[in-house]
């Protein structure tokens, strides 16, 4: 062998063997190498979305420096523990220790990453805080996984272990020396690797270091993801948890007296007073409709039910109950979800609180008890106070939150008698609708008001349901299509049965969905998988059609209307039996984002506010279902209009102001 040829083989075997940097170096450049090939195979398998965006050039490039603030992280503790390779007897240790540490932390990467396309086609997004959410419900999602990704699920396992012996190999590569650097020399590098990581973390010389919202580069939420890593996505979503009650910070911050002048000056609140300075919110409630014997409630909670599935609201036509319905009941046409799971959804329906960037209040600590729920006002009026659900209450906290803010019984999977089926999430629609007629008629028979939530999942990934209830939509079965029109059956069944009930006369029914389905599109916040369907029908609602814009946080305030309740309570959402002409507002939670949509002439203007503290304008058009960014710049009236409605949740969720036992400051 010529001379030349052993010293090539030497400089190739020796190739990043800098001591106790070896493992290290090797991880950072696997690691951006990997990063960027997996960015680069969904940018193809997604080319149309980032085409469309003109911006290609900029996801590749910003990705590699998203890449590196996640290496560089991963790299801190190691990198910190260095000095450690230069005390006799640790150097071995020290060895062993970053190579396993490198070694998981490229595993992790690889997992993340093949794990992300089954999330983008469920979600619309790479994984980000619903990520780390659903591992609390193993059973659920392993089910879900199973039987609606069973091919991912394995390509993605097979391809974690064959990775992982190929980096294996190669962090084994070559004959590196293990021996002990001086002190000197390991210092004044340790200090330049230190220095490295600081900038490289930073990424700016800004005075905030990079956070997710300088890689929103384009209008499109889902390509704005893929700048990122999805490991980053979820260490960040993880590092945002901490900052639960102050989560709206990151759009700035008014002064709490201008915050709660500016979220209490809308046309709906004007003639009630807001006088007890503990709980700013604080208000006495007039019923509207007069009653002798105020109505029983009933809210049917539709998973995933949006405008898309809706003939008469623009989308497929799989609801023909639903569609019959509303001849017989007030219906909502421009009602807009707050948010895009199903505990924001409770949140705003039966707690009426509005958003934040937060976690719902349903499954943060602060609000187990004595937050502010219908459950909680009506059961201090005397009603029995019920939520239905076909699988296990404890999901998402549901059944903290619940039993904690005044729910007297949960009547979950494990209470339903003989179910016709059972899917992954649990008893299918028409046995939760017949659990629910049992125990709605057993509540009428004890002469005591009630209050009734009913929660489906027929409707939800990976859309299981009995055979030969419906003429199917479309082939195969297990279809979001299918699994409405489903779900729509069961529901229409129900309410022919609760006609024909010695109930019916004296309860208020409220059909409303949760959120849509997760199929975003190209929207920087896609407006038209807000809009929801809602229909309050039963005793002697007359029919009727509300046109005004609408959120979820006005349903509350108008039920109690409709039931002839008057209360004392803190939601801020507005009473359409009050005021049903003024023009509306939305308030819309995706991600990082907060819009405050209002009724417009024409389109409906919106203020987004970005977490970078910045924010634009832009305007929807419910038909083209399409929202147009404006060049021109956003006013500071304009945001702190929208800054007051998402820092007031968080103010009353810190402070503790939103409690069921609020006293109001002037009774009437």
């Amino acid at each position: 062998m010529s001379v030349v040829s052993v010293e090539k083989s030497s400089f190739l075997a020796n190739l990043f063997c800098l001591g106790p940097y070896r493992y290290l170096i090797r991880t950072a450049v696997l690691g951006l190498l990997l990063l960027s090939l997996s960015r680069l195979a969904l940018v193809l398998w997604q080319f149309d979305r980032v085409e469309g965006t003109a911006l290609l050039f900029d996801v590749l490039v910003q990705g590699i420096r998203a890449d590196i603030i996640v290496v560089s992280l991963f790299l801190v503790v190691p990198v910190l523990l260095i000095p450690l390779a230069s005390v006799r007897g640790l150097n071995k240790v020290w060895f062993q220790f970053s190579y396993l540490w490198c070694l998981l932390a490229l595993v992790l990467l690889v997992f993340m990453e093949l794990a992300t396309p089954a999330f983008i086609m469920q979600y619309d997004v790479r994984p980000n805080r619903l990520f780390v959410e659903y591992l609390k419900y193993p059973k659920e999602v392993l089910s879900t996984l199973w039987f609606g990704f069973r091919w991912p699920l394995v390509f993605g396992l097979l391809a974690t272990l064959a990775l992982t012996w190929l980096m294996r190999r190669i962090f084994r590569a070559g004959k590196c020396s293990l021996n002990r650097w001086s002190v000197f020399k390991s210092l004044g590098l340790w200090c330049l690797a230190l220095l490295l990581l600081f900038a490289g973390i930073r990424s700016t010389t800004d005075h905030r270091p990079a956070n997710p919202a300088i890689f929103a580069i384009t209008s499109d939420s889902m390509v704005n993801s893929l700048v990122l890593s999805s490991a980053y996505s979820v260490l960040y979503a993880l590092y945002n948890l901490k900052h639960e009650a102050h989560s709206s910070e990151i759009y700035g911050k008014l002064p709490t007296n201008q915050m709660l002048q500016q979220s209490l000056d809308w046309p709906w609140l004007k003639s009630y007073n807001f006088t007890n300075p503990e709980y700013p919110t604080a208000h006495w409630q007039q019923a509207l409709v007069k009653r002798a014997k105020p109505l029983n409630l009933v809210i049917v909670l539709q998973e995933s039910l949006g405008a898309t599935f809706v003939e008469s609201l623009g989308g497929v036509a799989v609801t023909p109950e639903l569609e019959k319905l509303k001849q017989q009941g007030i219906w909502f046409e421009n009602l807009y979800a707050t948010g895009t799971r199903s505990v924001r959804g409770i949140e705003a329906v039966v707690a009426g609180f509005p958003p934040t960037p937060a976690q719902s209040t349903v499954k943060l600590s602060n609000s187990q008890q004595h937050f502010t729920t219908l459950a909680s006002i009506l059961k201090n009026q005397g009603y029995q106070t019920q939520f239905i659900y076909g699988g296990e209450a404890h999901f998402d906290n549901m059944r903290s939150f619940f039993t904690g803010n005044g729910v007297d019984q949960i009547v979950d999977q494990s209470q339903m008698q003989n179910p016709v089926f059972t899917g992954s999430w649990g008893a299918s629609d028409e046995d939760l609708f017949t659990a629910a007629h049992q125990q709605l008629t057993a509540l009428h028979q004890q002469d005591k008001p009630f209050f009734s939530l009913i929660f489906t999942s027929s409707n939800h990934e990976p859309f299981e349901f009995p055979d030969g209830r419906i003429e199917l939509k479309e082939e195969p079965k297990a279809t979001v299509n299918n699994a409405v029109k489903y779900a729509d059956w069961a529901m229409g069944q129900f309410f022919e049965k609760a006609k024909q009930s010695a109930y019916w006369q004296d309860t208020l029914f409220l059909i409303v969905a949760d959120h849509d389905n997760r199929v975003y599109g190209d929207n920087l916040i896609p407006v038209e998988k807000f809009h929801i369907p809602a229909l309050i029908l039963g005793a002697d609602t007359k029919a009727a059609l509300l046109k005004p814009l609408a959120s979820q946080i006005d349903l509350a305030p108008t039920l109690l209307s409709m039931m002839g309740v008057s209360s004392c309570h803190t939601m801020t959402g507005r009473d359409f039996m009050l005021d049903h002409t003024s023009p509306g507002r939305a308030l819309l939670q995706f991600e990082n984002y907060f819009a405050l949509m209002q009724q417009g002439a024409g389109p409906q203007e919106l203020v987004i506010l970005k977490p970078d503290g910045n924010g634009i304008k832009g305007q929807y058009q419910p038909k083209e279902q399409k929202l147009h960014l404006s060049d021109h710049a956003l006013s500071v009236a304009e945001k702190n209009k929208a800054l007051a409605l998402v820092q007031l949740p968080s103010y009353l969720y810190r402070e503790q102001k939103n409690s069921s036992s609020a006293p109001c400051g002037e009774q009437h």
